[in-house]
């Protein structure tokens, strides 16, 4: 009986759903010109030449963020290191296997970061020479 009136319950709701929740929408085409306007404009913009990039701020702008991620790469490394070197000197027998087994993502993911950036120092070198 309980069955029965949870879905009669849920059946209900279903179709008051889909009958009597409908929105209408009524579309202003006065804006649409102006969109398009306002695309053309944006192409046209980015067709003059008075808007270069400015290479010296854009390589500044890498470097910069290239140290920023680079510390807080080896700051975290260090921290998650000295943590997981603390809990295996401190740690049990069981807890240094558990330690011994996240060593391995740990440095996995070393590897990664820091390959990571590694293989952007040598692209932004490359880049530099050209």
């Amino acid at each position: 009986m309980k069955v029965k009136f949870i879905i009669i319950i849920i059946l209900i709701t279903i179709i008051n759903m889909m009958f009597f929740n409908i929105n209408i929408v009524q579309a202003d085409t006065s804006g649409v010109g102006q969109v398009i306007k306002g695309g053309d404009d944006f192409l046209e913009a980015g067709k003059s030449e008075n808007n270069l990039i400015d290479e010296e701020k854009l390589q500044n702008t890498s470097k910069t963020i290239y140290n920023i991620l680079l510390l807080i790469g080896i700051c975290v490394a260090v921290v998650i290191s000295a943590v997981l070197g603390l809990q295996f000197i401190i740690g049990s027998a069981e807890e240094k296997a558990k330690i011994s087994e996240a060593l391995i993502p740990f440095v996995i993911g070393c590897i990664v970061v820091f390959g990571a950036f590694g293989i952007w120092a040598i692209f932004i070198k490359i880049g530099q020479s050209l």
